[in-house]
């Protein structure tokens, strides 16, 4: 294991080069905002978040996002997939955790096909009980969540009394304003067929279970963290075009938020200082890993949601930008490992 001093240097540059805001969407603002308040490094202390997790314990994770559901709710968006399923990976593979993936019932096929390329085999809760005991399998269980506000939060309380989970992690995933309202980065609303899984971090947060989030426009949750910086920096961040009254911030926050330029991007980065933690270059979300997880995402229908497409582009940012950043965050992490 590296010392803690270099440790320190790599999460520093990893933090700096996930935050480079080149879609010029304000995460510059937040990132700044949110390292204010945590003191360090942002990937950094969702890493030592993750490792923190018990041996063998359980983490619940949310991605997906609904995109358009006004045409169709079968549509999801390929930010927040393949970063949610790098991660589970590595706390399966650091920690022997078992992973619940979480999303609305139309996008459950392609987020759980999308798990799968990474290397996570989709099981029941009793299956994946099994695989931590014994060890012989990496999995991933895979659950719908309600849609409605009502039936969102009536699955909070049943699932964090049943699972007991020992963290919770989100990325791009969708949370309301304070008026209940679920935007788009353009301020449109976007709270038809989504699920409303925020209300189960909201319950998580009053329990006093650990919450880490990523997010890179400020309509995620964990982003009520930085509110008033999202308001002042983020475009609709004040104002949305719905004509609810508030803006795009979402207000469920988080124990430790990651701002990236790509929610993916954040992952990836949380992922190599994981990596770097334990020495284990096995945690690494990797070039290949990547290239394999776009190309999975476009067989899936997941779209390329800034233009519209079913594409290799992410936020509309292109595939060698993505392959690019992991190329990158193993190069950072190399000295550790």
């Amino acid at each position: 294991m590296a010392d803690q001093d270099l440790i320190i240097r790599l999460d520093n540059r990893l933090d700096q080069l996930v935050n480079i805001d080149m879609g010029e969407r304000g995460v510059e603002h937040l990132y700044k905002a949110a390292r204010a308040l945590q003191g360090g490094s942002l990937v950094g202390a969702a890493a030592d978040a993750l490792m923190a997790v018990p041996e063998g314990g359980t983490v619940i994770l949310t991605t997906g996002s609904v995109s358009r559901a006004w045409i169709t709710p079968d549509l999801g968006e390929n930010d927040g997939p393949s970063g949610a399923a790098a991660i589970a990976r590595a706390l399966v593979m650091a920690r022997n955790a078992t992973c619940v993936m979480l999303c609305e019932d139309t996008l459950l096929d392609a987020i759980r096909n999308t798990c799968q390329a990474a290397g996570l085999f989709p099981v029941t809760l009793e299956q994946a009980a099994i695989a931590r005991e014994d060890k012989s399998l990496a999995t991933i269980v895979m659950l719908p969540y309600a849609t409605d506000d009502e039936g969102g939060k009536a699955q909070a309380l049943q699932m964090l009394d049943e699972i007991k989970p020992d963290l919770l992690f989100s990325t791009e995933r969708v949370g309301r304003n304070e008026h209940g309202v679920y935007h788009s980065m353009r301020g449109i609303d976007y709270g038809m067929g989504r699920a409303r899984v925020d209300f189960l971090f909201d319950e998580a947060l009053e329990r006093g279970i650990p919450v880490v989030a990523v997010g890179d426009g400020g309509n995620e949750i964990g982003m009520g963290k930085v509110a008033s910086h999202v308001k002042d920096f983020v475009p609709y961040g004040d104002q949305c075009q719905c004509g609810c009254g508030g803006g795009i911030g979402a207000v469920t926050g988080c124990d430790v938020l990651v701002t990236a330029a790509c929610s993916n991007w954040g992952c990836t980065a949380i992922a190599a200082a994981m990596a770097a933690r334990t020495g284990n270059a096995k945690l690494l979300h990797t070039p290949d890993r990547e290239a394999l997880l776009l190309d999975t995402m476009v067989a899936n229908g997941l779209i390329n949601s800034t233009h519209g497409v079913v594409d290799d582009s992410v936020d509309g940012f292109p595939r060698d930008s993505h392959l690019g950043v992991a190329e990158l965050c193993r190069t950072i992490v190399s000295r550790a490992l």
